[in-house]
């Protein structure tokens, strides 16, 4: 079992920055695909970045690409996305993602995460 905890949300003005982060329990987060997904009021989950499991490979999707970057440190289980010239359009619940994956690939998909974090809440104003 993993556990996922994000933190790092809150309000922010347009153009601004906030760096989310996810802490994940046990000792295997090294293995395994993370990923960064978001859900606003009124719209479904979508996908935001995803990274490998030693960090080699991102993918972003193409709304928040040259804005956002996701990393991760496996020394302290933890995932981060820095988010950059934010907009309101930015505005959601953020989730974190995990699956046991040690592999070159990168899961965009939110039904190949096994493991989810509570969430946490970023909003931009204008």
């Amino acid at each position: 079992q993993v556990q996922l905890v994000e933190s790092g949300g809150g309000l922010v003005q347009a153009g601004g920055s906030l760096r989310l982060s996810c802490a994940a329990s046990g000792r295997t987060f090294a293995s395994f695909a993370m990923g960064w997904f978001r859900q606003a009021p009124g719209k479904e989950r979508e996908f935001v970045s995803a990274i490998n499991w030693n960090g080699g490979i991102t993918h972003y999707a193409y709304s928040v690409k040259g804005r956002f970057t996701i990393s991760r440190d496996n020394a302290k289980n933890t995932v981060y996305l820095q988010m950059n010239s934010l907009k309101p359009e930015d505005t959601a619940v953020y989730y974190c993602a995990a699956r046991q994956s040690i592999s070159n690939m990168v899961l965009i998909n939110s039904h190949d995460y096994d493991y989810w974090g509570q969430g946490t809440q970023v909003t931009v104003s204008s």
